[in-house]
């Protein structure tokens, strides 16, 4: 088959591209940054929808790093509708079904379910990979995680388990018309999060509840849009309020295997805490 993959160089689309490329597939590699040539993949340009031309699945996602993503994705759904690929696997967030109906995520869904085409949601919690690219700063410079989850627990599910899971959707065509939640297989809360890297790495690492309105002021002043600022608030209060506790069975469905451990990932990724 060829694949479609938007964002096919980020977080969950490296994994992803590697699962497909893994089990035979061509990829087309939607990106703005073109890695390194592989046999299977074709580069496209991410900004032009019709680049999917040609494609027997697509996947989607919502990009990060912007508060509307409704308007950055409608012109890929536009073309999905015309295209009628054999199976479209959108990303969302975990929870997005409790949003409003005019919230940009969940509007995505909605429209994508209503459209008629073979579709499947997914919706992954909080990134395990998280701690080793947006919180990396802090392990390294002050051996912190600096966070304001209270004690709350999540659910962190490793990006890899979210690149095979759309893997398999896109080249089958099961869980048509449905939305799966995506977890990993315990629910920590971020000071035992800090207690695995440190077994992990040897390091000493502590994680600190930072007050929200500090976070805030902080990603403002990182750079980040304020509206995005905003969202990432929202987001991080829902966690603190234990919405992100819940564990469901999404991966072993489609993989028929248990969703990698935080243990295994603090392993795998011990080499970026030691820089």
């Amino acid at each position: 088959m060829k694949v479609y993959v938007f964002g096919a160089t980020g977080t969950v689309g490296r994994p992803l591209v590697e699962s497909l490329l893994d089990e035979g597939h061509e990829v087309l590699a939607a990106t703005r940054k073109p890695g390194e040539i592989k046999k299977g993949v074709k580069y496209v340009d991410a900004a032009d929808p019709t680049a999917m031309e040609g494609s027997d699945s697509v996947f989607l996602l919502s990009p990060g790093g912007l508060p509307d993503q409704y308007s950055v994705l409608k012109p890929y759904l536009d073309q999905v509708k015309k295209q009628k690929p054999r199976k479209t696997v959108l990303m969302t967030a975990f929870g997005v079904e409790h949003a409003p109906k005019e919230a940009p995520m969940r509007k995505l869904e909605l429209e994508l379910l209503d459209s008629g085409v073979n579709a499947t949601i997914l919706r992954p919690n909080w990134f395990m990979q998280n701690f080793n690219t947006y919180w990396i700063h802090g392990i390294l410079n002050d051996g912190k995680i600096y966070f304001p989850g209270g004690d709350a627990k999540a659910s962190f599910i490793d990006a890899r388990d979210i690149g095979a899971t759309a893997a398999r959707l896109l080249a089958g065509t099961e869980f048509a018309g449905e939305a799966l939640g995506l977890t990993g297989p315990a629910a920590l809360d971020h000071s035992e999060v800090a207690r695995k890297i440190a077994r992990a790495t040897g390091k000493s690492v502590e994680y600190v509840n930072v007050d929200p309105e500090d976070w805030k002021t902080s990603l403002k002043q990182a750079g980040l849009n304020v509206d995005y600022v905003e969202l990432l608030s929202g987001i991080a209060a829902a966690l603190r309020d234990g919405f992100a506790a819940p564990i469901t069975d999404g991966v072993k469905q489609v993989l028929k295997r248990d969703p990698i451990s935080f243990d295994q990932y603090a392993k795998d990724y011990a080499s970026a805490w030691k820089v």
